[in-house]
C-alpha cells in the first residue's frame, strides 16, 4: 500500500515537473514571438516593412529587400529534404529488414555518431573538398553555390530524418511483421507495403523535422553558398539564405534600415517553422483519424 502511494506522489511529481517546464518553454517561445514584433513594429509603423518585403537587396542604394533570401531558404531546405529524405527511407530499409544484426549496428552507430559532428565541421570539409569538385569538375562557377549548400546540407540532415524514422519503425508491433511474413511478402515488400504505411506518422514528423534542421541551419549557407543575395538561375550560382543574411548584418551594422531588416527576417523564420508545426498536427490528426474510420 506504502509502496503504490509512494509511487503515485511520485507520477504526480513527475507530471508536474513537465508540466512546468512546458509552462516555461511556452512563455519563452510566446516572449521571443513578441519581441520580435516589438522590433518590427518601427518597420510596419513607418513603411519600412514594403521597402524590407521587396526583391531587391542594395544597402548601399537604399534598397533593403529580403525576399530573395526567404525565397532561397525555401528552395535550399526543399531541394536538401529531397535529397535526404530518399536516401533515410533507404537506409531506415536496410537496417531494419535487409542487413544482418552486425552491420545495421554499424549502420546506425555511424548515424549517431553524425549527429555528434559539428556543423561547422561539415562546412568545413564542404570548402575544402565538395567546393574544388564542384567548380574544377564541372567547371561552372566558384563552387560556392546553390548546389554545394544543398547537398551539404543533405548530409547534415541526413541523420535526424533517419534516426526519427527509425524510432518510429521500432515500435511497430512484432506481430504486424510475424503476419507479412507469414503472407510469404519478401523483407523488401514488407518494409514498402507494411512498415512505411504503418509508421506513416513517423515519416512525416521526420520530414518536417529534417525540413525544420535545413530552414534553421547557419553555418552551412554561410560558408558555402557563397552569400549573393539574389534569386538563383541555375544550381551554381551563389545566393544567401535568411538565416546567414541574420548573421551578417548583426556583424556588420546596428542602426540602418537593414539591421531591422534581421527582426523581419527572424519572424519569418518563426511563423515558418510555426507552421511547419501545424501541418504536422494536421496531418497526424488525419492520419489517426482515417485509421480510426478504417477499424471495424
Amino acid at each position: 500500500m506504502g509502496a503504490n502511494r509512494a509511487g503515485l506522489i511520485s507520477e504526480r511529481g513527475i507530471q508536474r515537473s513537465l508540466l512546468i517546464v512546458t509552462g516555461i518553454s511556452a512563455v519563452a517561445i510566446l516572449f521571443m514571438l513578441a519581441l520580435l514584433v516589438y522590433f518590427c513594429l518601427p518597420l510596419i509603423t513607418s513603411d519600412g516593412m514594403s521597402a524590407v518585403l521587396s526583391w531587391e537587396w542594395k544597402p548601399f542604394s537604399g534598397h533593403f529587400g529580403i525576399l530573395p533570401m526567404c525565397l532561397v531558404s525555401l528552395l535550399l531546405s526543399v531541394f536538401a529534404l529531397g535529397l535526404a529524405f530518399p536516401a533515410a527511407i533507404g537506409i531506415c530499409g536496410f537496417v531494419t529488414v535487409l542487413a544482418p544484426r552486425g552491420l545495421a549496428r554499424f549502420f546506425l552507430i555511424l548515424i549517431h555518431f553524425m549527429t555528434s559532428i559539428p556543423t561547422v565541421i561539415y562546412g568545413f570539409v564542404s570548402v575544402f573538398l565538395l567546393v574544388p569538385l564542384v567548380r574544377d569538375r564541372l567547371g561552372i562557377g566558384t563552387g560556392f553555390s546553390f548546389l554545394t549548400a544543398g547537398l551539404t546540407l543533405s548530409l547534415l540532415i541526413l541523420p535526424t530524418i533517419v534516426l526519427i524514422f527509425h524510432a518510429r519503425l521500432q515500435q511497430i508491433a512484432p506481430s504486424l511483421r510475424l503476419t507479412a511474413e507469414a503472407m510469404g511478402l519478401t523483407p523488401a515488400r514488407q518494409f514498402l507495403h507494411v512498415l512505411i504505411p504503418a509508421s506513416s506518422r513517423g515519416l512525416i514528423v521526420a520530414a518536417v523535422m529534417g525540413f525544420g534542421r535545413a530552414v534553421g541551419d547557419t553555418l552551412i549557407s554561410l560558408m558555402v553558398a557563397g552569400n549573393a543575395p539574389q534569386i538563383p538561375s541555375s544550381l551554381f550560382d551563389s545566393v544567401r539564405t535568411l538565416t546567414a543574411h541574420v548573421a551578417l548584418v548583426v556583424a556588420t551594422d546596428s542602426q540602418s534600415l537593414s539591421y531591422r531588416s534581421i527582426f523581419a527576417s527572424g519572424l519569418i523564420l518563426v511563423l515558418l517553422m510555426g507552421g511547419a508545426n501545424f501541418l504536422i498536427r494536421r496531418l497526424d490528426d488525419g492520419i489517426g483519424k482515417d485509421r480510426h474510420e478504417e477499424e471495424p
